[in-house]
Protein backbone atom coordinates (compact mmCIF):
# COMPACT_ATOMS: atom_id res chain seq x y z
CA UNK A 1 0.00 0.00 0.00
CA UNK A 2 1.08 3.58 -0.63
CA UNK A 3 2.68 5.59 2.15
CA UNK A 4 1.85 9.05 0.80
CA UNK A 5 -0.83 10.30 -1.59
CA UNK A 6 -1.86 13.62 -3.13
CA UNK A 7 -5.55 14.41 -3.62
CA UNK A 8 -5.94 16.53 -6.76
CA UNK A 9 -9.30 18.00 -5.78
CA UNK A 10 -11.10 20.16 -3.25
CA UNK A 11 -14.12 20.23 -0.94
CA UNK A 12 -16.03 17.22 0.30
CA UNK A 13 -14.52 14.67 -2.09
CA UNK A 14 -10.98 15.64 -1.09
CA UNK A 15 -11.91 15.16 2.56
CA UNK A 16 -13.67 11.89 1.82
CA UNK A 17 -10.55 10.43 0.17
CA UNK A 18 -8.27 11.73 2.93
CA UNK A 19 -10.36 10.10 5.63
CA UNK A 20 -9.94 6.65 4.11
CA UNK A 21 -6.21 7.36 3.71
CA UNK A 22 -5.97 8.19 7.40
CA UNK A 23 -7.65 4.89 8.28
CA UNK A 24 -5.13 3.05 6.09
CA UNK A 25 -2.14 4.94 7.51
CA UNK A 26 -1.45 6.86 4.29
CA UNK A 27 -0.11 10.42 4.66
CA UNK A 28 -2.05 12.95 2.57
CA UNK A 29 -1.13 16.04 0.57
CA UNK A 30 -3.69 18.70 -0.36
CA UNK A 31 -3.50 21.18 -3.21
CA UNK A 32 -5.52 24.37 -3.19
CA UNK A 33 -6.24 27.63 -4.96
CA UNK A 34 -6.10 31.10 -3.44
CA UNK A 35 -9.88 30.92 -3.07
CA UNK A 36 -9.53 27.74 -0.98
CA UNK A 37 -6.65 28.85 1.25
CA UNK A 38 -8.64 28.29 4.47
CA UNK A 39 -10.72 25.36 3.23
CA UNK A 40 -11.26 22.30 5.38
CA UNK A 41 -9.42 19.89 3.08
CA UNK A 42 -6.32 22.08 3.42
CA UNK A 43 -6.51 21.94 7.21
CA UNK A 44 -7.14 18.19 7.29
CA UNK A 45 -4.20 17.11 5.11
CA UNK A 46 -0.71 16.43 6.41
CA UNK A 47 0.74 18.87 3.86
CA UNK A 48 -0.75 21.48 1.54
CA UNK A 49 0.56 23.20 -1.60
CA UNK A 50 -0.73 26.31 -3.30
CA UNK A 51 -1.51 25.84 -7.01
CA UNK A 52 -2.46 29.36 -8.05
CA UNK A 53 -5.42 31.74 -8.37
CA UNK A 54 -9.04 30.73 -7.90
CA UNK A 55 -9.80 30.13 -11.55
CA UNK A 56 -9.70 26.35 -12.22
CA UNK A 57 -7.49 26.72 -15.31
CA UNK A 58 -4.76 28.28 -13.18
CA UNK A 59 -5.12 25.88 -10.27
CA UNK A 60 -6.99 22.56 -10.13
CA UNK A 61 -6.94 22.06 -13.91
CA UNK A 62 -3.28 22.98 -14.30
CA UNK A 63 -1.57 19.62 -14.84
CA UNK A 64 1.95 21.01 -14.63
CA UNK A 65 1.34 22.64 -11.23
CA UNK A 66 -0.37 19.58 -9.79
CA UNK A 67 2.49 17.32 -10.90
CA UNK A 68 5.02 19.81 -9.52
CA UNK A 69 3.28 19.68 -6.13
CA UNK A 70 3.34 15.88 -6.28
CA UNK A 71 7.07 15.87 -7.01
CA UNK A 72 7.86 18.37 -4.26
CA UNK A 73 5.88 16.42 -1.70
CA UNK A 74 7.34 13.09 -2.94
CA UNK A 75 4.03 11.24 -3.09
CA UNK A 76 3.66 7.78 -4.55
CA UNK A 77 0.13 8.22 -5.91
CA UNK A 78 -2.51 10.78 -6.90
CA UNK A 79 -6.25 10.41 -6.38
CA UNK A 80 -8.23 12.75 -8.69
CA UNK A 81 -11.63 12.59 -6.95
CA UNK A 82 -14.31 13.50 -9.50
CA UNK A 83 -14.45 16.47 -11.85
CA UNK A 84 -11.43 18.63 -12.67
CA UNK A 85 -8.68 16.26 -13.95
CA UNK A 86 -10.41 12.97 -13.05
CA UNK A 87 -11.42 12.25 -16.67
CA UNK A 88 -8.35 13.73 -18.35
CA UNK A 89 -6.12 11.10 -20.03
CA UNK A 90 -3.35 13.68 -20.48
CA UNK A 91 -3.19 13.96 -16.69
CA UNK A 92 -2.88 10.18 -16.40
CA UNK A 93 -0.02 10.30 -18.93
CA UNK A 94 1.68 13.03 -16.89
CA UNK A 95 1.40 10.92 -13.73
CA UNK A 96 2.89 7.91 -15.49
CA UNK A 97 5.76 9.99 -16.89
CA UNK A 98 6.48 11.33 -13.40
CA UNK A 99 6.52 7.80 -11.95
CA UNK A 100 3.43 8.45 -9.85
CA UNK A 101 0.55 5.96 -9.62
CA UNK A 102 -2.81 7.29 -10.79
CA UNK A 103 -5.79 6.04 -8.78
CA UNK A 104 -8.07 5.28 -11.71
CA UNK A 105 -8.08 3.61 -15.13
CA UNK A 106 -5.25 3.81 -17.63
CA UNK A 107 -5.04 6.68 -20.11
CA UNK A 108 -5.76 4.23 -22.96
CA UNK A 109 -8.98 3.06 -21.32
CA UNK A 110 -9.94 6.61 -20.42
CA UNK A 111 -9.49 7.77 -24.02
CA UNK A 112 -11.52 4.85 -25.29
CA UNK A 113 -14.44 5.39 -22.92
CA UNK A 114 -14.21 9.18 -22.94
CA UNK A 115 -15.31 9.07 -26.58
CA UNK A 116 -19.02 8.22 -26.32
CA UNK A 117 -19.15 6.98 -29.90
CA UNK A 118 -16.27 4.55 -29.30
CA UNK A 119 -17.91 3.44 -26.04
CA UNK A 120 -21.21 2.78 -27.84
CA UNK A 121 -19.42 0.64 -30.42
CA UNK A 122 -17.61 -1.27 -27.68
CA UNK A 123 -20.89 -2.01 -25.86
CA UNK A 124 -22.62 -3.09 -29.07
CA UNK A 125 -19.75 -5.45 -29.90
CA UNK A 126 -20.08 -6.92 -26.40
CA UNK A 127 -23.76 -7.63 -27.08
CA UNK A 128 -25.10 -4.86 -24.85
CA UNK A 129 -28.01 -2.82 -26.31
CA UNK A 130 -27.35 0.88 -26.93
CA UNK A 131 -29.67 3.86 -27.43
CA UNK A 132 -30.43 4.28 -31.16
CA UNK A 133 -28.27 7.03 -32.57
CA UNK A 134 -26.25 8.42 -35.47
CA UNK A 135 -22.56 9.13 -35.19
CA UNK A 136 -22.28 11.31 -38.28
CA UNK A 137 -23.32 14.80 -37.21
CA UNK A 138 -20.26 16.83 -38.17
CA UNK A 139 -22.34 19.28 -40.19
CA UNK A 140 -25.79 20.82 -40.00
CA UNK A 141 -26.96 18.80 -43.02
CA UNK A 142 -25.71 15.52 -41.55
CA UNK A 143 -27.40 16.27 -38.22
CA UNK A 144 -30.71 16.97 -39.96
CA UNK A 145 -30.46 13.77 -41.98
CA UNK A 146 -29.67 11.75 -38.85
CA UNK A 147 -32.59 13.25 -36.94
CA UNK A 148 -34.94 12.56 -39.86
CA UNK A 149 -33.90 8.90 -39.86
CA UNK A 150 -34.27 8.53 -36.08
CA UNK A 151 -37.44 10.60 -35.76
CA UNK A 152 -37.97 13.59 -33.49
CA UNK A 153 -37.41 14.34 -30.69
CA UNK A 154 -33.66 13.70 -30.58
CA UNK A 155 -30.76 14.67 -28.33
CA UNK A 156 -27.69 16.50 -29.60
CA UNK A 157 -24.87 15.22 -27.38
CA UNK A 158 -21.18 15.98 -26.91
CA UNK A 159 -18.86 13.16 -27.92
CA UNK A 160 -16.59 13.87 -24.93
CA UNK A 161 -17.16 14.65 -21.27
CA UNK A 162 -20.20 14.21 -19.07
CA UNK A 163 -22.05 15.87 -16.20
CA UNK A 164 -24.97 16.91 -18.41
CA UNK A 165 -22.93 19.42 -20.39
CA UNK A 166 -23.13 19.68 -24.18
CA UNK A 167 -26.62 18.16 -24.41
CA UNK A 168 -29.67 19.74 -26.07
CA UNK A 169 -33.15 18.37 -26.77
CA UNK A 170 -34.36 19.00 -30.34
CA UNK A 171 -38.08 18.68 -31.07
CA UNK A 172 -38.11 19.69 -34.74
CA UNK A 173 -35.93 20.60 -37.72
CA UNK A 174 -36.26 24.31 -36.93
CA UNK A 175 -34.54 23.82 -33.55
CA UNK A 176 -31.53 21.93 -34.87
CA UNK A 177 -29.24 24.79 -35.88
CA UNK A 178 -29.46 26.56 -32.50
CA UNK A 179 -29.04 23.28 -30.62
CA UNK A 180 -25.89 22.39 -32.55
CA UNK A 181 -24.41 25.82 -31.98
CA UNK A 182 -25.11 25.93 -28.23
CA UNK A 183 -24.20 22.30 -27.50
CA UNK A 184 -20.98 22.54 -29.54
CA UNK A 185 -19.92 25.73 -27.80
CA UNK A 186 -20.66 24.30 -24.36
CA UNK A 187 -18.80 21.07 -25.15
CA UNK A 188 -15.75 22.94 -26.46
CA UNK A 189 -15.67 25.12 -23.34
CA UNK A 190 -16.12 22.25 -20.89
CA UNK A 191 -14.14 19.45 -22.57
CA UNK A 192 -12.03 21.07 -25.29
CA UNK A 193 -13.92 19.05 -27.93
CA UNK A 194 -16.81 20.52 -29.94
CA UNK A 195 -17.76 17.27 -31.71
CA UNK A 196 -21.36 16.08 -31.38
CA UNK A 197 -23.56 13.12 -32.27
CA UNK A 198 -27.32 12.51 -32.46
CA UNK A 199 -29.21 10.15 -30.19
CA UNK A 200 -32.89 9.23 -30.16
CA UNK A 201 -34.72 10.81 -27.21
CA UNK A 202 -36.46 8.11 -25.20
CA UNK A 203 -39.42 9.44 -23.25
CA UNK A 204 -40.29 8.61 -19.63
CA UNK A 205 -37.16 6.57 -19.04
CA UNK A 206 -35.19 6.05 -15.86
CA UNK A 207 -31.49 6.70 -15.47
CA UNK A 208 -29.89 3.74 -13.69
CA UNK A 209 -26.22 2.94 -13.28
CA UNK A 210 -24.12 0.07 -12.02
CA UNK A 211 -21.02 0.55 -9.87
CA UNK A 212 -18.20 -1.86 -10.62
CA UNK A 213 -14.62 -2.49 -9.55
CA UNK A 214 -11.93 -4.16 -11.65
CA UNK A 215 -8.40 -5.08 -10.61
CA UNK A 216 -5.28 -5.84 -12.65
CA UNK A 217 -5.69 -9.57 -12.07
CA UNK A 218 -8.80 -10.04 -14.21
CA UNK A 219 -11.39 -9.69 -11.44
CA UNK A 220 -14.44 -7.53 -12.24
CA UNK A 221 -17.21 -7.22 -9.65
CA UNK A 222 -20.55 -5.35 -9.95
CA UNK A 223 -21.93 -3.72 -6.79
CA UNK A 224 -25.58 -3.30 -7.69
CA UNK A 225 -27.44 -0.39 -9.23
CA UNK A 226 -28.23 3.21 -8.37
CA UNK A 227 -31.39 5.08 -9.40
CA UNK A 228 -30.49 8.59 -10.65
CA UNK A 229 -33.72 9.71 -12.36
CA UNK A 230 -34.37 12.83 -10.27
CA UNK A 231 -32.49 15.33 -12.43
CA UNK A 232 -32.62 18.93 -13.52
CA UNK A 233 -31.19 19.74 -16.93
CA UNK A 234 -29.36 16.40 -16.99
CA UNK A 235 -27.80 17.10 -13.58
CA UNK A 236 -28.56 14.56 -10.86
CA UNK A 237 -30.18 15.79 -7.64
CA UNK A 238 -31.24 12.65 -5.76
CA UNK A 239 -29.80 9.15 -6.04
CA UNK A 240 -30.73 5.92 -4.33
CA UNK A 241 -29.73 2.29 -4.17
CA UNK A 242 -31.29 -0.05 -5.00
CA UNK A 243 -33.71 1.20 -7.66
CA UNK A 244 -37.44 0.87 -6.91
CA UNK A 245 -37.98 -0.30 -10.52
CA UNK A 246 -35.52 -3.18 -10.60
CA UNK A 247 -36.03 -6.74 -9.42
CA UNK A 248 -33.41 -9.43 -8.86
CA UNK A 249 -33.64 -10.77 -12.42
CA UNK A 250 -33.17 -7.37 -14.09
CA UNK A 251 -30.41 -6.49 -11.63
CA UNK A 252 -28.52 -9.60 -12.65
CA UNK A 253 -28.80 -8.65 -16.34
CA UNK A 254 -27.66 -5.05 -15.75
CA UNK A 255 -24.70 -6.15 -13.66
CA UNK A 256 -23.69 -8.77 -16.23
CA UNK A 257 -23.85 -6.17 -19.03
CA UNK A 258 -21.68 -3.78 -17.00
CA UNK A 259 -19.07 -6.44 -16.36
CA UNK A 260 -19.00 -7.37 -20.06
CA UNK A 261 -18.35 -3.77 -21.15
CA UNK A 262 -15.72 -3.28 -18.44
CA UNK A 263 -13.89 -6.44 -19.53
CA UNK A 264 -14.08 -5.42 -23.19
CA UNK A 265 -12.48 -2.07 -22.32
CA UNK A 266 -9.69 -3.64 -20.27
CA UNK A 267 -10.91 -1.55 -17.36
CA UNK A 268 -9.07 -1.25 -14.05
CA UNK A 269 -10.19 0.53 -10.85
CA UNK A 270 -13.66 1.95 -10.02
CA UNK A 271 -16.11 2.73 -12.81
CA UNK A 272 -19.82 3.24 -13.43
CA UNK A 273 -21.84 1.87 -16.35
CA UNK A 274 -24.84 4.10 -17.09
CA UNK A 275 -28.09 2.93 -18.69
CA UNK A 276 -31.56 4.15 -19.62
CA UNK A 277 -34.44 1.91 -18.53
CA UNK A 278 -37.79 2.17 -20.33
CA UNK A 279 -41.26 1.42 -18.97
CA UNK A 280 -41.16 -2.11 -20.41
CA UNK A 281 -37.98 -3.03 -18.55
CA UNK A 282 -35.67 -2.73 -21.58
CA UNK A 283 -32.31 -1.15 -20.84
CA UNK A 284 -29.89 0.70 -23.12
CA UNK A 285 -26.21 1.42 -22.52
CA UNK A 286 -25.27 5.12 -22.36
CA UNK A 287 -21.64 5.38 -21.27
CA UNK A 288 -19.05 4.43 -18.68
CA UNK A 289 -17.86 7.09 -16.26
CA UNK A 290 -14.20 6.33 -15.68
CA UNK A 291 -13.95 7.75 -12.17
CA UNK A 292 -15.47 7.71 -8.71
CA UNK A 293 -18.99 9.16 -8.92
CA UNK A 294 -20.51 11.87 -6.73
CA UNK A 295 -23.17 9.36 -5.66
CA UNK A 296 -20.78 6.54 -4.72
CA UNK A 297 -21.71 6.71 -0.99
CA UNK A 298 -25.16 5.16 -1.54
CA UNK A 299 -23.42 2.04 -2.85
CA UNK A 300 -21.09 2.08 0.15
CA UNK A 301 -24.04 2.23 2.54
CA UNK A 302 -25.91 -0.74 1.04
CA UNK A 303 -22.85 -2.94 0.43
CA UNK A 304 -20.63 -1.99 3.38
CA UNK A 305 -17.68 -1.63 0.98
CA UNK A 306 -15.32 1.37 1.14
CA UNK A 307 -14.90 2.15 -2.57
CA UNK A 308 -11.95 4.49 -2.04
CA UNK A 309 -10.08 1.84 -0.05
CA UNK A 310 -10.63 -0.63 -2.90
CA UNK A 311 -9.49 1.99 -5.42
CA UNK A 312 -6.25 2.43 -3.51
CA UNK A 313 -5.65 -1.31 -3.25
CA UNK A 314 -6.21 -1.78 -6.97
CA UNK A 315 -3.92 1.13 -7.86
CA UNK A 316 -1.23 -0.41 -5.65
CA UNK A 317 -1.48 -3.64 -7.66
CA UNK A 318 -3.43 -5.67 -5.11
CA UNK A 319 -6.38 -7.93 -5.82
CA UNK A 320 -9.94 -7.01 -4.89
CA UNK A 321 -10.58 -7.97 -1.27
CA UNK A 322 -13.86 -9.71 -2.16
CA UNK A 323 -15.59 -11.57 -5.00
CA UNK A 324 -18.96 -11.25 -6.70
CA UNK A 325 -20.44 -13.87 -4.40
CA UNK A 326 -19.58 -11.68 -1.38
CA UNK A 327 -21.63 -8.69 -2.60
CA UNK A 328 -24.95 -8.38 -0.79
CA UNK A 329 -27.27 -5.38 -0.84
CA UNK A 330 -28.60 -4.60 2.62
CA UNK A 331 -31.35 -2.05 3.17
CA UNK A 332 -31.87 1.17 1.20
CA UNK A 333 -29.79 4.33 0.83
CA UNK A 334 -30.70 7.78 -0.53
CA UNK A 335 -28.45 10.75 -1.28
CA UNK A 336 -29.48 14.39 -1.66
CA UNK A 337 -27.00 16.77 -3.28
CA UNK A 338 -27.01 20.05 -1.35
CA UNK A 339 -26.15 23.03 -3.54
CA UNK A 340 -25.60 26.71 -2.79
CA UNK A 341 -28.43 27.98 -4.95
CA UNK A 342 -32.01 29.22 -4.67
CA UNK A 343 -34.31 26.68 -6.36
CA UNK A 344 -37.22 29.09 -6.25
CA UNK A 345 -35.39 31.80 -8.22
CA UNK A 346 -34.43 29.67 -11.20
CA UNK A 347 -31.60 28.02 -9.21
CA UNK A 348 -29.68 31.28 -8.88
CA UNK A 349 -26.23 30.56 -7.37
CA UNK A 350 -25.83 31.75 -3.78
CA UNK A 351 -22.29 32.85 -3.05
CA UNK A 352 -20.54 34.30 -0.04
CA UNK A 353 -19.76 33.47 3.57
CA UNK A 354 -21.38 30.72 5.61
CA UNK A 355 -22.08 32.39 8.96
CA UNK A 356 -23.38 29.30 10.73
CA UNK A 357 -23.83 25.64 9.92
CA UNK A 358 -25.31 22.71 11.83
CA UNK A 359 -25.23 19.38 10.01
CA UNK A 360 -27.65 16.54 10.74
CA UNK A 361 -26.76 13.35 12.56
CA UNK A 362 -28.49 10.42 14.20
CA UNK A 363 -29.39 6.86 13.16
CA UNK A 364 -28.64 6.03 9.53
CA UNK A 365 -27.35 9.50 8.56
CA UNK A 366 -24.09 10.33 6.78
CA UNK A 367 -23.00 13.81 5.68
CA UNK A 368 -20.11 14.39 3.27
CA UNK A 369 -19.26 18.08 3.29
CA UNK A 370 -16.50 20.62 3.82
CA UNK A 371 -18.68 23.29 5.41
CA UNK A 372 -17.82 25.20 8.57
CA UNK A 373 -18.82 28.54 10.07
CA UNK A 374 -16.76 31.13 8.21
CA UNK A 375 -16.23 29.12 5.03
CA UNK A 376 -16.65 30.95 1.73
CA UNK A 377 -18.58 29.71 -1.29
CA UNK A 378 -16.60 31.05 -4.28
CA UNK A 379 -18.06 31.52 -7.73
CA UNK A 380 -15.28 29.58 -9.47
CA UNK A 381 -16.55 26.09 -8.69
CA UNK A 382 -19.59 23.81 -8.79
CA UNK A 383 -22.31 24.96 -6.36
CA UNK A 384 -22.61 21.57 -4.63
CA UNK A 385 -21.49 22.08 -1.02
CA UNK A 386 -22.56 18.85 0.70
CA UNK A 387 -24.18 15.44 0.33
CA UNK A 388 -26.69 14.17 2.87
CA UNK A 389 -27.25 10.41 2.93
CA UNK A 390 -29.82 8.32 4.75
CA UNK A 391 -29.85 4.53 5.19
CA UNK A 392 -32.87 2.50 6.25
CA UNK A 393 -33.95 -1.11 6.34
CA UNK A 394 -36.32 -0.28 3.46
CA UNK A 395 -37.09 2.69 1.20
CA UNK A 396 -39.79 4.05 3.47
CA UNK A 397 -37.45 4.24 6.46
CA UNK A 398 -34.66 5.77 4.34
CA UNK A 399 -37.03 8.51 3.10
CA UNK A 400 -38.28 9.26 6.62
CA UNK A 401 -34.75 9.52 7.93
CA UNK A 402 -33.74 11.77 5.04
CA UNK A 403 -36.65 14.12 5.70
CA UNK A 404 -35.67 14.33 9.35
CA UNK A 405 -32.02 14.95 8.45
CA UNK A 406 -32.80 17.71 5.96
CA UNK A 407 -35.06 19.41 8.51
CA UNK A 408 -32.08 19.44 10.89
CA UNK A 409 -29.64 20.83 8.30
CA UNK A 410 -29.12 24.54 9.05
CA UNK A 411 -26.94 26.78 6.88
CA UNK A 412 -27.03 30.54 7.53
CA UNK A 413 -25.53 33.12 5.17
CA UNK A 414 -26.36 31.50 1.84
CA UNK A 415 -29.38 29.88 0.20
CA UNK A 416 -29.47 26.13 -0.41
CA UNK A 417 -31.75 23.72 -2.26
CA UNK A 418 -32.75 21.89 0.95
CA UNK A 419 -36.39 23.11 0.71
CA UNK A 420 -36.65 21.65 -2.81
CA UNK A 421 -35.38 18.27 -1.63
CA UNK A 422 -37.95 18.26 1.16
CA UNK A 423 -40.71 19.03 -1.34
CA UNK A 424 -39.62 16.17 -3.61
CA UNK A 425 -39.41 13.74 -0.69
CA UNK A 426 -43.05 14.53 0.18
CA UNK A 427 -44.36 14.14 -3.39
CA UNK A 428 -46.71 11.11 -3.69
CA UNK A 429 -45.23 10.10 -7.06
CA UNK A 430 -41.71 10.05 -5.70
CA UNK A 431 -42.86 8.08 -2.68
CA UNK A 432 -44.46 5.56 -5.04
CA UNK A 433 -41.24 5.31 -7.06
CA UNK A 434 -43.06 6.60 -10.15
CA UNK A 435 -40.25 8.80 -11.50
CA UNK A 436 -38.30 9.38 -14.72
CA UNK A 437 -35.54 11.69 -15.99
CA UNK A 438 -37.92 14.54 -16.94
CA UNK A 439 -40.04 14.28 -13.79
CA UNK A 440 -38.97 17.65 -12.37
CA UNK A 441 -39.45 19.55 -15.62
CA UNK A 442 -42.80 18.03 -16.60
CA UNK A 443 -44.59 16.82 -13.48
CA UNK A 444 -43.23 18.77 -10.53
CA UNK A 445 -43.79 22.43 -9.76
CA UNK A 446 -40.61 24.10 -8.47
CA UNK A 447 -42.18 26.98 -6.55
CA UNK A 448 -41.84 28.13 -2.98
CA UNK A 449 -44.64 27.34 -0.57
CA UNK A 450 -45.67 28.97 2.68
CA UNK A 451 -44.25 26.01 4.61
CA UNK A 452 -40.84 26.55 2.98
CA UNK A 453 -40.72 30.21 3.96
CA UNK A 454 -41.90 29.50 7.49
CA UNK A 455 -39.26 26.85 7.93
CA UNK A 456 -36.52 29.16 6.66
CA UNK A 457 -37.51 31.88 9.15
CA UNK A 458 -37.62 29.41 12.02
CA UNK A 459 -34.22 27.96 11.13
CA UNK A 460 -32.69 31.40 10.81
CA UNK A 461 -33.96 32.45 14.24
CA UNK A 462 -32.69 29.21 15.82
CA UNK A 463 -29.30 29.53 14.13
CA UNK A 464 -28.82 33.14 15.22
CA UNK A 465 -29.55 32.23 18.84
CA UNK A 466 -27.24 29.21 18.68
CA UNK A 467 -24.50 31.28 17.07
CA UNK A 468 -24.72 33.89 19.82
CA UNK A 469 -24.50 31.26 22.56
CA UNK A 470 -21.55 29.57 20.83
CA UNK A 471 -19.72 32.86 20.45
CA UNK A 472 -20.21 33.75 24.12
CA UNK A 473 -18.81 30.38 25.19
CA UNK A 474 -15.76 30.68 22.93
CA UNK A 475 -15.03 34.25 24.03
CA UNK A 476 -15.17 33.08 27.64
CA UNK A 477 -12.76 30.23 26.90
CA UNK A 478 -10.33 32.52 25.08
CA UNK A 479 -10.43 34.97 28.00
CA UNK A 480 -9.50 32.20 30.43
CA UNK A 481 -6.73 30.86 28.20
CA UNK A 482 -5.49 33.81 26.21
CA UNK A 483 -2.11 32.20 25.61
CA UNK A 484 -3.61 29.24 23.80
CA UNK A 485 -5.81 31.51 21.70
CA UNK A 486 -2.83 33.65 20.68
CA UNK A 487 -0.85 30.53 19.78
CA UNK A 488 -3.72 29.37 17.57
CA UNK A 489 -3.86 32.76 15.85
CA UNK A 490 -0.11 32.67 15.18
CA UNK A 491 -0.38 29.17 13.71
CA UNK A 492 -3.22 30.33 11.50
CA UNK A 493 -1.26 33.35 10.31
CA UNK A 494 1.63 31.05 9.32
CA UNK A 495 -0.67 29.61 6.67
CA UNK A 496 -0.80 32.98 4.97
CA UNK A 497 -3.93 34.47 6.49
CA UNK A 498 -6.17 34.77 9.50
CA UNK A 499 -8.50 31.95 10.56
CA UNK A 500 -11.59 31.57 8.37
CA UNK A 501 -13.89 32.28 11.32
CA UNK A 502 -13.04 34.50 14.26
CA UNK A 503 -13.65 31.65 16.70
CA UNK A 504 -13.12 28.52 14.59
CA UNK A 505 -10.78 26.04 16.33
CA UNK A 506 -8.39 23.83 14.38
CA UNK A 507 -9.81 20.58 13.05
CA UNK A 508 -9.68 17.93 15.77
CA UNK A 509 -6.90 15.43 15.17
CA UNK A 510 -5.22 17.52 12.48
CA UNK A 511 -3.35 20.61 13.79
CA UNK A 512 -2.80 23.57 11.51
CA UNK A 513 0.32 22.92 9.49
CA UNK A 514 2.48 25.28 7.57
CA UNK A 515 1.67 24.88 3.88
CA UNK A 516 4.51 25.19 1.43
CA UNK A 517 3.09 27.84 -0.89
Amino acid sequence: MFKKLLVANRGEIALRVMRTCRELGIATVAVYSEADRTSLHVRYADEAYLLGPGTPGESYLNIERVIDAARRSQVEAIHPGYGFLADNPAFVDACEQAGIAFVGPSSRTMRLLGDKIAARRLAAEAGVPVVPGEENAASFEEALAAADRLGYPVLVKAVSGGGGKGIRLVGSRTEMEAALRVAGSEAASAFGDHNLYIEKFLDRVRHVEVQFLADAHGNVVALGERECSIQRRHQKLIEESPSPAIDASLREKLCAASVEVARAAGYRNAGTAEFLLDEDGRFYFLEINARLQVEHPVTELVTGIDLVAEQLRIAAGERLSFGQEDVELRGWAIECRIAAEDPFRDFLPSLGRVDYVSEPAGPGIRVDSALFAGSDIPYYYDPMIAKVLAWGHDRDEAVRRMRRALAEFVVVGIDTNVPLHLRILRDPRFLAGDIHTTFLEREFEVTAGSDDEGRRIALLAAAVLAHRREKQVRVAISARDGGAWKTYQRQAAMRGGEPAGSCDPPVRGAPWRRSTD
